[in-house]
């Protein structure tokens, strides 16, 4: 390739990347005096790019906003970034339910990369292995997603339709707070004007979004994904189970995570009270019970069971299970 086409487009890969870039600062990045910068640039508005020229003490050029610029220039680490990226979200669920976007954006990517690239990617891509299954992803449709993004950026009300678990339709008005992502599912944290209450509504379950006039103020301190967690964790199920863990909130949730368990955990002991016992109070909803008691074996720690008596005897049982098994002579050959 030339070398003067060569830093052309190096100049529009440049102007890409967005701000106002200085004549001074483009021609040391392409090794060129200012005059041949704006030869350059009358290059590209010759090839219809919206180059615009900003005057002023920090003045220079800029791509003017809301266009779109061909060719895409990605560098192999670029494209490399957005072929896993597009790969990891539709696995964890991250991509809308809209068509195929994930795949079409995939195809198009590969299809303006020079063969070398795309040879080099395909690689990548076809020796990739992962070490877990892709989970249950439930995306929002884009129509669903992009308005009630909007709301919450912009504080702004909505109406909504609805369908709870258990079938039933409603018609709600929100004040959206924020958008979590978690395990496959998209949620938006709001108060429900409707039912007088902060709730977390499932975004695959929203047929249809209306922005309402007029704004809110959001509460202070809010933290969207821990309501989310604790949303989850206090869903009502069959059992309510409540602990006590001589051990530290952190440590417990490596195996009782947010989403499942709420732990509570006492203030750290002053000076003088080193000694004292650091009991963490752990409550959690489940459907069943079997479960637990490997889960509060791998925790290697005291624990008291507070409720359900059911638990204990599971516990018990459990502990006899291993306590046989490791008295077991090896199975001769």
């Amino acid at each position: 390739m030339p070398r003067p086409v060569a830093r052309v487009l190096t100049l529009l890969e440049l102007l890409q990347s967005g701000g106002v870039r200085t004549a001074s600062e483009l021609a040391g990045r392409l090794g060129v005096d200012e005059r041949t910068v704006r030869h350059y640039v009358g290059h590209l508005t010759d090839l219809d790019v919206p180059v615009e020229s900003v005057r002023g003490r920090y003045g220079g050029y800029r791509l003017a906003p809301g266009h779109r610029l061909p060719p895409l220039m990605l560098s192999d680490d670029e494209a490399l970034a957005v072929l896993l990226g597009l790969v990891a979200g539709r696995r964890a669920g991250l991509t809308s339910t809209t068509g195929t976007a994930s795949d079409t954006a995939t195809a198009k990517i590969r299809r303006v990369l020079p063969e070398r690239l795309r040879l080099r990617l395909d690689a990548v891509l076809g020796a990739l292995a992962f070490t877990a299954p892709p989970g249950e992803a439930l995306a929002p449709d884009s129509g669903v997603l992009l308005p009630v993004a909007d709301a919450v950026n912009h504080h702004r009300p909505v109406s909504i339709r609805y369908t709870s678990s258990d079938g039933r339709r409603s018609e709600r008005t929100l004040h959206p707070h924020g958008l979590v992502a978690h395990s496959g599912k998209w949620y938006v944290t709001a108060a429900d004007l409707t039912a007088g209450e902060d709730r977390t509504f499932r975004l695959d379950r929203i047929t249809d979004v209306r922005t309402l006039p007029g704004s809110f103020e959001p509460p202070e301190g809010l933290d969207p994904a821990k309501r989310v967690l604790t949303a989850l964790a206090t869903a009502p199920y069959r059992h309510e189970v409540t602990l006590r863990v001589q051990d530290t909130a952190e440590h417990i949730h490596a195996r009782l995570p947010a989403g499942i368990a709420i732990v509570e955990e006492p203030p750290s002991p002053g000076d003088g009270d080193t000694g004292t016992e650091h009991w963490s109070r752990v409550e959690l909803r489940v459907e069943r019970l079997d479960w637990l008691p490997a889960v509060l074996a791998s925790l290697d720690r005291p624990f008291v069971i507070e409720r359900p008596d059911e638990l204990r005897g599971l516990v018990e049982a459990f502990a006899e299970r291993l306590s046989d098994s490791a008295r077991r002579d090896p199975p001769r050959a």
